[in-house]
């Protein structure tokens, strides 16, 4: 008797913070999603696809839910809320590191009542000792709800078999829907945007790296080298203020996260990059319907 494939979709919620996209890195086992110590860092949803020879998991990540103060928040809100309708498994991912806030009890109680199966993740449980952990699955058996309860770390991997096993085990018969050598559907263009904004959350500080957004310019093969790219790329930021700081003194600034995102990008592309970096002023884009169309942030999409 022919063994049935089965596939399905995987939505990760929790608030900022918590450790979603670097959980979905380690599950696909690629980069899928940029990682920043920064709230609010996933701004779309972005899919990450696992496959296995019996059955393939489509992940969805999404930004973390917060109290919206821009449209681009109330955009982000909305693309969290619509990943977590019509799909197979959502996965609650908690920071096993600090206490269950009002946050984490918000996200947990939007979930009640949700036709698919809903999981709960404890994640960095390597950074908390075993009696806490205890205490924090305690307090989770109130949502009784959650079908299963699970302890993980994605840093270390503890625990990422057992949680693939699981949503495994719920995914219904269904077709292959991504090549097995496809990890995500984002194109190379939004990866390299994304790449590129990760390393600005990383050099820069206070409110300058909620303000920025990329849009690739142009990508094309360097004239002089056939085996060299040309990728052009625009960094917008709010306030004219905010354009010095992230070019820095002398250009330092920029410089360095040119360097590093260039490294990413030749990785991902397999050849060497010529990236070039444009610092430009949209003054209050995030506010700004037009703009956050054209910057790919559009709730009509959802």
């Amino acid at each position: 008797m022919e063994t049935q494939y089965h596939s399905g979709f995987v939505t990760l919620v929790g608030r900022s913070n918590v450790g979603k996209s670097t959980l979905i890195n380690a599950l696909v086992g690629e980069k899928v999603s940029i990682v920043s110590d920064k709230p609010q860092t996933t701004r779309n949803q972005i899919r990450g696809v696992l496959t296995r020879e019996d059955y393939q998991i489509v992940f969805v990540d999404t930004p973390g839910q917060h109290i919206p103060r821009t449209k681009l928040g109330e955009y982000m809100v909305q693309a969290a809320r619509s990943a977590a309708e019509e799909v197979d498994s959502i996965v609650m991912v908690l920071d096993g590191s600090v206490p269950i806030g009002g946050g984490d009890r918000t996200v947990l109680e939007s979930l009640r009542g949700n036709p698919s199966h809903v999981l709960c993740v404890i994640n960095k449980i390597d950074l908390i000792p075993r009696p806490k952990l205890l205490e924090i699955i305690d307090r989770l058996r109130e949502y009784t709800f959650l079908e299963e309860i699970l302890p993980v770390s994605a840093r270390t991997g503890d625990g990422l078999e057992e949680l693939e096993r699981l949503l495994a085990q719920r995914l219904p018969e269904g077709p292959q829907y991504f090549p097995e050598d496809m990890y995500t559907d984002q194109s190379q263009r939004a990866i390299m945007a994304e790449m590129i904004r990760e390393k600005a959350l990383y050099l820069l500080r206070e409110e300058v790296p909620h303000g920025i957004a990329v849009e690739m310019a142009r990508i094309e093969p360097h004239k002089g080298d056939p085996d060299m790219m040309d990728v052009y790329a625009d960094i917008y930021v709010e306030k004219e203020s905010h354009k010095g700081i992230v070019i820095g003194k002398r250009g330092a600034t920029l410089q360095k996260l040119g360097s590093m995102a260039r490294k990413d990008i030749e990785e991902m592309m397999g050849c060497a990059i010529n990236l070039q970096l444009f610092v430009k002023v949209r003054e209050g884009w995030r506010d700004r319907p037009t703009n956050l169309r054209d910057l790919g942030y559009d709730s009509r999409e959802l």
